[in-house]
């Protein structure tokens, strides 16, 4: 089933009895409608002979209760195949969130294009469920039975009428799917550029206006909404010409009609009460029919839609199930981490990320892992947090592959900081209770306080992505945050902090490593860095070059040996600094909040 249009439908299944009723109801409606009118014409034209009233008394009680029966139909008929809609809508919505949350695509997806992707292009599901479903497979219903009733009264009318429908309810919407189809691809690429465009221009506005680029990005923006409105006007251009083809097939249709039941009235094959009949009920048909035409012609926006929610449904996954490999034998204990052979790459023929890489970190133990940018330091960092899988060798915590684990459960286990972390645009209280939701006030001021932050910030706004915090304050917030974790396992919880003082000054930087040091003293770390001040505290520095493990030991040891790790520090350049002796964990506190 490659259509996305099938592929759509087919999401609705699960509700498919909801759906049967709703046209049913649909259906009831539609009819009590036509027949209503059939109803009127058959009591004015008897009514023009002068009958008793005790004649029309049956066709007038009957008018009011279609005309009843016609509301509630309607309403039923709302109301069923919405509900069952919006329920699947949500089932989509939930398809699509799990799918982004145990795939990590999003970095596959500008950001904008993937807000469209989940708001306007997951709504499509329920644009073609109410009005591309349901409506057709009424209009089946109803039409049939009108045709019936037609033909019983004049077979050449009921003919007339058949094809009528036909043309009306089958050649048009057809003519106008075919029409829409690339409108509706065009329509559903320009939401997206618009979109784009406007997200990427507010969340980089300051840098625009830095560098006096802001008028390119309206002007970007401009053209997006100048093509999307050129698209949306020849949709509506369209979805007028089904209007019209509609109304002249109905307007045709009467008057062949009524010509065949004139013919007929004088041939004496036809009543003239029957005839007024015959040329209402033509008229009311029409009213089955009439959505079908804007409803196809929609169809192309729907389509294009669904192909671009199925590109994120059908994203393959970053993650894979494999099985348990057994934990590497040799005298290394078997609690803590042990990497064994790591091998990773970003695609077929590209270099190693990562080549062959060995890591133990026993329990309580502190490793530094340095190196030149683009030696595989995050990379390793995001096999660990189980944002990918290697592509060979095996990762063990406490004799268990974590590969062969679900990354959730993986990740209460080996915690910590990602580079650039996250900070949600809500409170400090917030942010913090995303590692521990049950964590009450008190635990929140005391891991503020551990991290060298105002414990009576809990109720602070952050602002979107953080803006409303200095850059030592999220990089402190968001090690809050990993420290929250709650530790399991057998050892406790490995924290990963990678590259936690990018990006500050000399100062902020030198106290951001203190307090983070000192939070986390006791507890099994990685701290993946460029900078190497601090490491004279840390247990173990290991150096990765081009992918791989170059050296090895104590920072005392590495300073002493020749390698990457002396020369940096003769070098004292860029991101590097001499290593420092000693300092104290504790900072003033407005030193603290910087």
């Amino acid at each position: 089933m490659s259509d996305p249009l099938l592929r759509m439908v087919a999401l609705a299944r699960p509700r498919g009895a909801r759906f049967a009723l709703g046209v049913l109801a649909g259906a009831a409606a539609t009819a009590a409608g036509v027949t209503l009118l059939v109803v009127a014409a058959w009591l004015i034209a008897t009514a023009a002979t002068s009958p008793p009233l005790t004649a029309l008394s049956v066709a007038i009680v009957a008018t009011r209760a279609l005309g009843v029966t016609r509301g509630v139909a309607r309403y039923l008929e709302r109301l069923v195949t919405h509900d069952a809609a919006l329920r699947t809508l949500a089932d989509v919505r939930a398809r699509v969130y799990e799918r982004l949350a145990r795939t990590e695509p999003v970095h596959r997806f500008r950001a904008g294009d993937l807000v469209t992707r989940l708001v306007s292009d997951t709504d499509a599901t329920q644009d073609l469920l109410v009005r591309g479903l349901t409506p057709p497979l009424a209009a089946l219903v109803t039409g049939a039975g009108v045709v019936a009733v037609s033909t019983a009264l004049l077979v050449p009318g009921g003919l007339l009428l058949a094809a009528g429908l036909v043309l009306g309810g089958v050649a048009v919407p057809v003519a106008a799917a075919a029409a829409g189809r690339a409108p509706g691809r065009r329509r559903a690429a320009g939401r997206a550029a618009l979109s784009t465009a406007l997200v990427d221009t507010l969340h980089g506005a300051p840098d625009l206006v830095a560098y006096g680029a802001m008028p390119a990005a309206l002007d970007r923006v401009d053209a997006a909404d100048a093509e999307l409105t050129r698209v949306e006007r020849r949709d509506a251009g369209l979805l007028g010409l089904g209007a019209g083809a509609s109304a002249l097939l109905a307007g045709l249709t009467l008057w062949g009609t009524l010509l065949l039941g004139v013919a007929a009235v004088r041939d004496g094959t036809l009543a003239p009460v029957p005839l007024a009949v015959l040329v209402l009920t033509a008229l009311a048909a029409f009213e089955i029919v009439a959505p079908l035409p804007g409803a196809a012609a929609r169809l192309g926006a729907v389509r294009a839609a669904g192909a671009r929610l199925f590109d994120v449904l059908d994203t393959p996954p970053s993650l894979t199930p494999r099985p348990a490999s057994p934990a590497p034998a040799g005298a290394v204990p078997r609690d803590g981490l042990q990497v064994r052979g790591l091998r990773v790459r970003y695609g077929p023929g590209e270099p190693w990320a990562l080549d062959g890489v060995d890591l133990d970190v026993p329990p309580g133990r502190r490793v530094a892992v340095v190196g030149p940018s683009g030696s595989g330091k995050s990379t390793l960092a995001a096999v660990l947090f189980r944002f990918r899988d290697p592509d060979a060798g095996t990762v063990h915590l406490d004799g268990s592959d974590v590969t062969a684990q679900p990354a959730d459960a993986v990740r209460t286990r080996i915690t910590g900081m990602p580079q650039d972390p996250h900070l949600f645009a809500s409170t400090v209280r917030e942010n913090l209770r995303l590692a521990h939701p049950e964590a009450g006030d008190a635990g929140l001021r005391a891991v503020l306080e551990r991290v060298g932050l105002d414990t009576e910030l809990l109720d602070t706004e952050v602002g979107s992505h953080g803006a409303r915090l200095s850059g030592g304050m999220r990089l402190r917030l968001a090690l809050a945050r990993a420290l929250l974790v709650p530790a399991t396992g057998r050892t406790g919880t490995l924290l990963v902090l990678d590259e936690p003082t990018t990006h500050l000054d000399q100062d902020t930087r030198d106290a951001v490593l203190d307090d983070l040091l000192a939070a986390t003293a006791g507890r099994s770390l990685i701290l993946i860095t460029h900078d190497l001040a601090a490491l004279d505290r840390m247990d173990e520095v290991v150096v990765l070059v081009d992918g791989r493990v170059r050296q090895r030991g104590t920072p005392t040891e590495l300073r002493e040996r020749p390698g990457w790790y002396r020369s940096a520090i003769r070098a004292g350049a860029g991101a590097f600094s001499a290593p420092r002796q000693g300092r104290s964990a504790t900072v003033s506190p407005v030193r603290a909040q910087r």
